[in-house]
């Protein structure tokens, strides 16, 4: 699980340099006008480079820093459909939280796939 959460929040990280690069906001002041758009940008913007780099290669750019990728559980890659709902769940955060003893939360159940290490 840690390589999971640290993955993530470079995940996390990445979007919102970027989201925040683009609507003009300071990453070190939360006062600005422009904090909220950035905060809004980053979602979207994480929603979207998750999903697509799930569905395409299984790897996020976290994912392929600490070297672990998602696969579905007869070894494919996920596709856009799967990776869809994947996302979708991971956004509402309790169902990664919630895991099994394989640690597979409920986002990866749901989509039938599973994280693993390269």
């Amino acid at each position: 699980m840690g390589r999971r959460a640290v993955a993530l929040v470079l995940d996390w990280i990445v979007c919102d340099v970027v989201a925040s690069t683009a609507v003009g906001h300071s990453l070190f002041t939360v006062t600005d006008k422009n904090y909220q758009n950035a905060q809004w940008a980053a979602l979207a913007l994480f929603a979207v480079v998750t999903w697509l780099f799930t569905a395409v290669s299984g790897m996020t750019i976290g994912k392929r820093l600490l070297g672990i990728r998602v696969i579905r559980t007869d070894g494919s890659r996920p596709g856009f459909k799967w990776a869809g709902l994947r996302t979708v769940l991971l956004l509402f955060v309790v169902p990664a939280c919630l895991t099994d003893r394989d640690l597979r939360g409920l986002h990866d159940r749901a989509s039938d796939t599973v994280v693993v290490r390269l």
